[in-house]
């Protein structure tokens, strides 16, 4: 049975379908997104994979510029849907791609993934697009890619947003020990429902819950049942490998852009801090001390605190992200 279930701003799932959602396959078929989806077929690494993107024109008072909208690790373009109309609404066209491994693109067998493989399918899309420059909005795990975009691709970068982005310190300083891709994969394969629940409620939301999250739980939910689902545990997997081992840490100084750093400062997502002890855990993550100490490394920055938000700011409290985020971008012109 096809299921169309609109994630977006407006409403949850009808109590009823919540549990269909459980049938989908790994690419979220039959799951409809806030806004159309197109499908960019490309070919990366000897195969030929297909990018699925929003694409929204402006909706009032076009300024000729297009806004890119980067997911973060355990999400997928569809967590931006009151961003895009809110940008859309401010005259801008938003592209905003599931990257391959993600949402509704390819989850190849094998790839080798690099935030700067992503950064150039992300250009290719815009080629595709007739598009040449953008600002880059990136969020958690899309903070480090947007930071390596801008990296890369400066010429084809307006301006950069990064909204609580993970990577802001190195957790191998820490004492992180590695984890092979296939330990990442065990633990893929292990995941439940109740599971990815308390995980958000616990590292997002600072133990509290309200019913519009649930959205978010059931768009990684839906293909843990899916005979193909160990293909995608291997995807994320080694998209776990790729934020370990890739920091962009150490090069924030080489940013030539105006940079906005929007930062919820209850914030204390690390990776693997239930690796090392309690004590060296408790100093790993700590936004309300990182947002400082990266916007003074960043040449041309403005680090704007969330206070009490945690990671997912334009989940948590919409309006405060909003307000940090579109008059910035406006009165940069």
């Amino acid at each position: 049975m096809a299921l169309s279930l609109a994630i977006g701003a407006v409403g949850l799932a009808p109590s009823q379908a919540r549990a269909e959602l459980q049938t989908t396959g790994i690419n979220l078929e039959g799951i409809a997104y806030p806004y159309a989806v197109h499908t960019f077929a490309f070919e990366s690494q000897h195969q030929l994979l297909r990018m699925a993107y929003m694409d929204v024109a402006p909706t009032a008072n076009d300024r000729g510029e297009t806004v890119v909208l980067l997911h973060g690790k355990n999400f997928n373009g569809a967590y931006f849907g009151q961003v895009i109309a809110d940008l859309a609404a401010a005259g801008y066209r938003v592209v905003t791609p599931d990257q391959v491994g993600f949402g509704k693109s390819s989850k190849p067998a094998n790839y080798q993934y690099s935030f700067a493989q992503l950064a150039d399918n992300t250009v290719a899309l815009l080629d595709e697009l007739n598009i040449d420059k953008a600002h880059v909005l990136g969020h958690s795990m899309g903070g480090m890619l947007a930071t390596r975009f801008a990296l890369d691709h400066s010429g084809r970068t307006l301006r950069l947003i990064l909204l609580n982005p993970i990577g802001l310190e190195d957790w191998r300083r820490f004492g992180v020990p590695y984890q092979t891709v296939d330990q990442w994969y065990t633990r893929e394969l292990d995941k439940t429902a109740d599971k990815i629940k308390a995980y958000q409620r616990a590292s997002y939301y600072d133990g509290k819950w309200n019913p519009a999250y649930d959205r978010w739980v059931d768009l990684l939910v839906a293909p843990l049942q899916s005979e193909d689902y160990p293909r995608l545990a291997w995807n994320q997997a080694l998209t776990y490998d790729m934020i370990f081992t890739q920091p962009v840490v150490y090069e924030f100084d080489r940013l030539t852009m105006p940079t906005l750093l929007i930062v919820g400062t209850r914030d204390r997502t690390a990776l693997g801090k239930n690796l090392v002890s309690k004590e060296i855990a408790a100093t790993m993550g700590r936004y309300d001390q990182l947002g400082k100490t990266v916007a003074a490394r960043i040449p041309d920055a403005t680090l704007i605190e969330l206070d009490d938000l945690g990671h997912l700011p334009h989940i948590e409290d919409y309006p405060r992200f909003r307000a940090a985020m579109l008059p910035w971008l406006s009165q940069q012109e």
